[in-house]
């Protein structure tokens, strides 16, 4: 970021923070997940200014402790408030019921609802009034993921004439998929409102090019290159490119050794001995592939008898849209399975399926990441996957395994030096939990450290770098 009025706004559904209502007195919380862990350190560095929802209406106090969180934080926020109705429409109806499966290829989940698109419109027009109404001309915006691809196109309404930026953060669907929704022209003319949209991988990117070309009469590609496409539709010109996001490798590796996740780490292996732990670390959510990973497990005990006893699937499910039916019953399938193969398997003094529903502090993260000896990420689809970097980033003694959905956007970069698996090959994954537990600790050795070296290299500021820097360009 050049220039010393430059600033970087970032525009997204939600703040980092939540603000609620217990007890009858109004709290914040921090938030917590892969936005906000990749954006929440270059936005403080650069004391810029975060837009989005603060998770109330405009019943709660809330410029007081924004106000009170900035000052803390070290970057502002401005709110954007949603009644209850646009949270129930917007957010859980057309972006979590029709946008988020349709992109991570999961059309069976779909629901596609007219008065839901209605609400996606208005919400992202209310967006982007108030980024008009709080941002000035020489500010870098840039808009992130699903929820508000419409927001750029309201802003040219409004008469923004600057750059402006977008980021992908789930995956981009095929033509074929794409094609099933009711409004792919608008959202499509809603993205080509960005000077620039980045996307996590390059088969993303490659699928949003082809999509435009195909459906929107007039586009064409003038330009290409190794990381972008340059698309010229009548007199505008669009950038679109490949940015993989990342994590702030030397924060997590710093904190990773910090005594009191040592301490965390220790004390959460010595709980379960000697037995290896394979850990499972995930929102719950459809896309992550946990059922699919416990038919893995449970098919590793049948196939390796021998490594009964001897290995526990750690799963940890954080509590996510669980408004959302096929939520809940995403979680009551989870359960059964854990329980049944429990069941089946288990001896005195030996469970082996550890299963947990809840959230992880930041120390209690850090030391599963530590202990675990196999990190088993098996996503059916993501857009790129922070755990896996997360978990490489937090073994400083170069010691542990990655197994990696070659679905997940991660395998593009880390494919190369952990055990790529199809989640849906269950005894495909089963010998790869094999492989990995009797690894030869040199070859474990070797594998991390290329994993580590990678992350720290294309690490989350280099993402940024590369984004505003071919933004500047655009």
């Amino acid at each position: 970021m050049n220039g010393k009025n430059k600033r970087l706004v970032v525009v997204s559904n939600r703040l980092p923070l939540a603000v609620f209502r217990e007890e009858g007195q109004w709290q914040v919380r921090k938030s917590a997940g892969g936005l906000v862990t990749a954006l929440q350190p270059i936005i403080k560095e650069h004391h810029g200014l975060w837009i989005g929802w603060p998770g109330c209406g405009d019943e709660a106090p809330c410029r007081q402790m924004l106000d009170d969180f900035s000052a803390r934080e070290g970057f502002d926020l401005e709110g954007v408030p949603l009644t209850e109705e646009e949270v129930e429409k917007f957010y859980w109806g057309f972006s979590n019921e029709s946008l988020w499966p349709l992109f991570h290829d999961l059309l069976g989940y779909c629901r596609f609802d007219i008065e839901h698109w209605r609400s996606y419109v208005k919400v992202n027009r209310h967006f982007a009034e108030v980024v008009s109404r709080v941002t000035r001309p020489d500010d870098f915006i840039w808009v992130q993921d699903y929820q508000l691809t419409l927001v750029g196109r309201s802003l040219r309404h409004l008469g923004l004439a600057q750059n402006l930026g977008f980021f992908l953060h789930i995956p981009f669907p095929s033509l074929d998929l794409f094609w099933r929704l009711p409004w792919k022209d608008d959202i499509l003319q809603g993205l080509l409102a960005y000077d620039l949209i980045g996307f996590q991988t390059s088969r993303d990117w490659r699928n949003f090019v082809h999509c435009v070309t195909t459906l929107i009469p007039g586009a064409e590609v003038i330009q290409r290159r190794r990381h972008t496409t340059l698309i010229r539709i009548g007199e505008r010109q669009i950038t679109a490119g490949h940015f993989p996001i990342s994590i702030d490798y030397r924060e997590f590796n710093a904190l990773a050794q910090s005594p009191e996740v040592v301490a965390e780490a220790a004390s959460l292996r010595a709980r379960y001995g000697q037995q290896r732990l394979v850990l499972g670390l995930d929102r719950l959510d459809y896309t992550k592939g946990v059922p699919e990973r416990f038919l893995a497990f449970e098919r590793l005990l049948e196939k390796y008898p021998e490594l009964q006893q001897r290995i526990i699937l750690l799963q940890v499910v954080v509590p996510s849209r669980t408004l959302i039916p096929d939520y809940r019953n995403l979680k009551g399938m989870v359960e059964q399975m854990a329980g049944r193969i429990n069941g089946r398997f288990a001896v005195p003094g030996w469970t082996p399926i550890q299963y947990y529903f809840r959230s992880l502090n930041q120390t209690q993260l850090l030391a599963h990441y530590r202990c675990a000896d196999i990190a088993l990420v098996t996503p059916l689809r993501d857009g790129m996957n922070l755990v896996s970097k997360e978990y490489c980033s937090s073994r400083p003694d170069q010691d542990g395994v990655l197994i990696l959905s070659e679905f997940a956007g991660a395998a593009e970069q880390l494919g190369a030096n952990s055990l790529v698996v199809n989640p849906y090959d269950v005894d495909g994954t089963a010998d790869a939990i094999s492989y990995a537990f009797q690894m030869d600790p040199e070859e474990k050795k070797h594998r991390m450290l290329r994993l580590r070296i990678s992350i720290s290299r294309n690490n989350v500021h280099r993402w940024v770098r590369n984004f505003i820097g071919e933004m500047k360009n655009s």
